[in-house]
């Protein structure tokens, strides 16, 4: 069984809690912006002691309002100030935290504050209050609403005005390391949505170690900008290692309006899922096209990978050098300019990254670091470091964890991120827990030096009719990749072959329509049944076939006339597929791919 220990750098402390972070900030740079929230088109600092303030005074408005110490109050928010404000601020008044994805549906909403015992809510929009609303009934428990545009955050600080700061210091005081610190309910793409326990410990042990190997990135004078729903926890354990390390946090929750906001704030780093890179990727490639300037971008982009990967070697030709610069200034600048012009780091999770990406964006001189987590283990547990890098590998494991890879391929995680269990699911819990070991599900390889690989997961691993083993991602990512893919599902378990559901990229349709010669305005209906769209399809699925032997290529694929998404139930909160789900609903059109005998198709359906 191959296995890494990376022994913790911290000496652990059981006592501190994650408001410790918060205080010793403070304590070392009470007047140093620790965010920037938006004002009058552009940012106004908010400094550590400032933010501290804020934090008490809430806190107060929470205990008059009657909240009491291992109280759950459940948040609906977009990423946003105030999340971050109302995390620290339950902490201080002894209350735990239980977030609910913006996008879920009152049957989820009504799971999470049930299931959790959550007595109080605080929603953002009139819309997430309705989607409580409708399940209220169901949840005697809640005996508290509070929404953030009526100003209610406002309403319960001055209600708390009375409230002695000795008592909000007793309330923040009172919890362990050992102690619950958040309930976060996993995003349900292999069933019913579980409460994993994360502690203090998770968090502040965690935050306190990856702080000193990533110290190039996080640090007192970096700053990030984020956009990827804070109610999950990659998003979450970032913004509390931020507060532990003094860097400056603004918020966008608009993806729409993100370029703007990366032009103002001029972050160092940046923290996003590959989908996020893949499109800005894939919409500068198409503008790059739409301007008649598409062939100077590809070879500007061969040129970056081909720069990236003999870096990698050791030494890059001098040709290689000139060509390199050239396009550094025609090209890279502009594109690092429209991320902002300072960003020189970026923490990727959730999905592979895939070569090619790495290396470009390497050569940008932006070095994104990928890493490998799960809710359970409070994010990550693994990273690409600034002085341990490695494109195509997840990185090495964090100080305080150990990564095991069992004989079956299964990465197993132990260590100061695994989490307390499931929340009133010891069975759940006993299946996933192995002694010490977290067992993850997913498949993966350690090398010599300690650095992990995602190979699948093994729930996803689809076995043929013939009896062959094939990893979904493997076909999955590089199709994926092209511009006009918005998601794409394989298929074949038990199957004489594999097939493919794909969806087209909604945003990206009409710039790749005009760039080639097709009527802008086309439906996805239209677009689906589109000679040149199948055709570029079949193209990305020729390019990912020549990767695997033929018992593991796609041999038929249908485009599907509608988008997979969040709101659709087919994508979780960090626009991973629900397999499972998507294969249930689309059992028809599964089926029909078997039956019939074109090699591509387009079929409508409507749910």
């Amino acid at each position: 069984m191959d296995q890494f220990v990376v022994p913790a750098v911290v000496a652990a402390d059981p006592e501190a809690n994650a408001t410790d972070l918060l205080i010793k900030r403070v304590a070392l740079s009470p007047d140093a912006p620790l965010f920037g929230v938006p004002s009058g088109g552009g940012w106004k600092d908010v400094s550590a002691a400032e933010f501290l303030a804020q934090v008490r005074a809430l806190a107060k408005g929470l205990v008059a309002a009657g909240v009491e110490p291992g109280d759950k109050i459940g948040l609906m928010c977009r990423t946003r100030y105030e999340w971050t404000l109302i995390d620290f601020a339950a902490w201080f008044a002894g209350a735990v935290l239980v977030p609910v994805y913006e996008t879920s549906s009152p049957s989820q909403v009504q799971w999470s504050l049930s299931d959790s015992g959550a007595v109080a809510v605080i929603v953002e929009t009139p819309d997430h209050f309705a989607r409580f609303d409708e399940v209220a009934a169901d949840l005697p428990l809640v005996t508290d609403v509070w929404q953030i545009d009526l100003g209610d955050l406002g309403k319960l600080v001055a209600g708390g005005v009375d409230v002695d700061d000795a008592e909000i210091e007793r309330r923040r005081s009172l919890a362990k390391g050992s102690d619950l610190a958040t309930l976060i309910y996993t995003s349900g793409t292999m069933g019913k949505p579980k409460g994993c326990i994360l502690t203090h410990s998770n968090f502040v042990e965690l935050s306190r170690n990856a702080a000193v190997k990533l110290s190039d990135v996080v640090n007192d004078g970096a700053s990030t900008l984020l956009f990827i729903t804070t109610a999950h926890v990659f998003a979450r354990f970032i913004a509390i290692i931020c507060v532990h390390a003094g860097v400056k946090v603004g918020h966008q929750a608009d993806t729409k309006q993100l370029l703007p906001a990366l032009g103002s704030f001029k972050p160092t780093f940046l923290l996003a899922v590959p989908r996020v890179f893949e499109k800005v990727y894939n919409s500068s490639e198409q503008k790059a096209e739409g301007d008649g300037r598409g062939k100077i971008f590809r070879q500007a982009a061969a040129v970056a990978v081909a720069h990236s990967e003999a870096l990698d070697a050791g030494s890059v030709p001098l040709g290689l050098k000139i060509k390199f610069a050239l396009f550094d200034r025609l090209v890279f600048s502009k594109l690092r300019a429209a991320l902002g012009g300072r960003t020189k780091y970026a923490v990727s999770g959730s999905a592979p990254l895939g070569h090619r990406l790495g290396h470009f964006y390497r050569s940008l001189g932006i070095t994104i670091l990928e890493g490998y987590g799960l809710t359970e283990t409070t994010a990550p547990a693994t990273v690409n470091l600034p002085d341990q890098f490695k494109i195509d590998t997840v990185g090495p494991p964090l100080p305080g964890v150990g990564v095991r890879i069992a004989a079956d391929g299964e990465i197993q995680i132990s260590g100061i991120n695994v989490f307390g269990g499931y929340w009133n699911n010891a069975e759940a819990t006993a299946e996933a827990m192995d002694g010490e070991w977290f067992r993850t599900g997913d498949i993966g390889a350690l090398d010599s030096d300690g650095f992990l690989t995602i190979t699948g997961r093994k729930k996803e691993i689809i076995v043929t009719a013939g009896g062959k083993n094939v990893a979904p991602a493997v076909l999955e990512d590089p199709i994926r990749a092209n511009p006009l893919v918005g998601q794409v599902v394989v298929v074949g378990d038990q199957k004489p072959f594999i097939s493919a559901l794909v969806t087209l990229d909604t945003e990206m349709l009409p710039v790749w329509l005009g760039n080639n010669g097709q009527k802008k305005g086309m439906t996805l209906e239209e677009a689906s049944q589109n000679p040149a769209v199948l055709a570029e399809i079949q193209r990305a699925v020729d390019a990912a076939n020549a990767t695997v032997s033929r018992a593991e290529s796609i041999r038929k694929f249908v485009v599907l006339s509608e988008d997979l998404t969040e709101e659709s139930g087919h994508l979780t909160p960090k626009l991973t597929i629900k397999r499972s789900v998507i294969v249930k609903d689309y059992a028809d059109v599964i089926e029909r791919m078997y039956s019939s005998a074109p090699a591509t198709e387009s079929i409508s359906i409507s749910h």
